[in-house]
């Protein structure tokens, strides 16, 4: 991500660009040292403040950006603004100032950096079309968390993607107050609750303590009412899970049936993000979590579910009577289905042939036991096993 980054800024003025992602993957990291190589004047302000910024903190940053690219007119500078979704109103004054530089011929550069996705794509398809390139920014992979920390695949299936939260795993308590202080909590309250009407944040929380609970398992709208207290409606729920993925903590996944229609109504499979989400919120051990069979189970579930949603046009599940496949990825590339087995459960796949003879998928695939090694997976690339 900084290559590219750093390659954009190089670059002779053209779009902005922007930096979408969950919260602690590095976005910001990136923006500086993109700042410190890039070789041009720069200015970086960040709006990740819990009182709020108005537009005009937009408009007073972007004047500094401006001043630095008129006193070096052929170099031009880099704006960078970070957390730039928690200013009511930003994507129309955004376009605002960068039209207003391309008439002028201010020769700035900017980076915009949003840690809600949802919240950021939203402001760009109203008013920034045309204007901007996205670099996406997903939790981080076992191939990145292997490279920066020597981590086995163990160890990064029950302490997840957050690079942040690394130097604390060797003092487990620590860890599980640091996710869930400083990253669950911090993207509810301020990616969430602050940039979203909620009616009823206390049930926002319960979901998504429920979707970790029981990620890798379909659960019915109504269940889920049946176990949450003020649960409202499924079309409430159903918008709260939109919510919590959007802030990349927990996604509902649609049953595959070929129609669209019958995908929305489905019952969803739960799916954490990030595989530290499940551990941290279980309260278990890392060595309690790998003596309990059906709970590493669904944790080498989700971390394929999630691996897979990072490079899938769309995923799905897949379940017909007590048959079923955990992941099912459908896009331009054609239909493929993934069955996950961590070694330790599902001793016969009656789910794979059932679905071939019903759906005719391009290919179907086992991850683990027998299959493609779950190492092997969880280091590739998730396209590699589409094409």
């Amino acid at each position: 991500m900084f290559a590219t980054a750093l390659m954009r800024a190089r670059e002779p003025r053209g779009v902005m660009q922007v930096l979408a992602g969950p919260r602690q993957v590095g976005k910001t990291t990136v923006a500086r040292q993109v700042i410190e190589e890039a070789e041009l004047p720069s200015h970086f302000a960040s709006a990740d403040d819990p009182a709020g910024q108005d537009r005009e903190w937009i408009r007073q940053q972007w004047e500094v950006g401006r001043l630095a690219a008129r006193e070096s007119p052929e170099r031009g500078a880099l704006l960078v603004l970070d957390e730039v979704q928690k200013v009511e109103g930003w994507a129309s004054l955004v376009k605002f100032l960068w039209d207003e530089d391309t008439f002028s011929g201010v020769n700035l550069r900017v980076f915009l950096l949003g840690s809600a996705p949802l919240l950021v794509q939203r402001g760009l398809g109203e008013s920034l079309a045309g204007r901007f390139e996205l670099i996406r920014f997903p939790h981080w992979s076992f191939a990145e968390m292997r490279e920066a920390f020597g981590w086995e695949l163990d160890r990064y299936l029950f302490f997840g993607g957050y690079p942040g939260a690394a130097p604390f795993a060797e003092d487990e308590p620590r860890w599980r107050e640091y996710v869930l202080d400083s990253l669950v909590e911090t993207s509810i309250s301020r990616d969430v609750l602050l940039m979203t009407r909620v009616d009823k944040p206390a049930l926002l929380r319960q979901l998504f303590r429920l979707a970790c609970d029981y990620s890798g398992q379909v659960l019915s709208y109504n269940k889920m009412l049946g176990q949450l207290q003020d649960a409202g409606n499924t079309t409430t729920l159903a918008h709260y899970l939109e919510l919590l993925g959007g802030a990349g903590l927990v996604a509902g996944i649609p049953k595959y049936s070929g129609s669209r229609v019958r995908q929305r109504g489905s019952s969803p499979k739960l799916l954490v993000l990030n595989t530290a989400l499940m551990s941290a919120t279980s309260g278990r051990s890392s060595r309690d979590a790998a003596r309990d069979a059906d709970f590493w189970g669904r944790l080498v579930e989700s971390a394929v579910g999630a691996h897979l949603r990072e490079g899938a046009d769309e995923l799905f599940y897949w379940r017909e009577g007590n048959v079923e496949v955990d992941w099912v990825v459908s896009g331009s590339r054609g239909v493929v289905g993934f069955e996950v087995t961590s070694g330790r459960r599902k001793a016969s796949l009656p789910g794979l042939a059932a679905f071939e003879k019903e759906h005719s998928p391009t290919r179907t695939l086992l991850v683990g036991g027998q299959g493609i090694p779950l190492e092997e997976f969880l280091l590739s690339e998730p396209g590699r096993w589409l094409a």
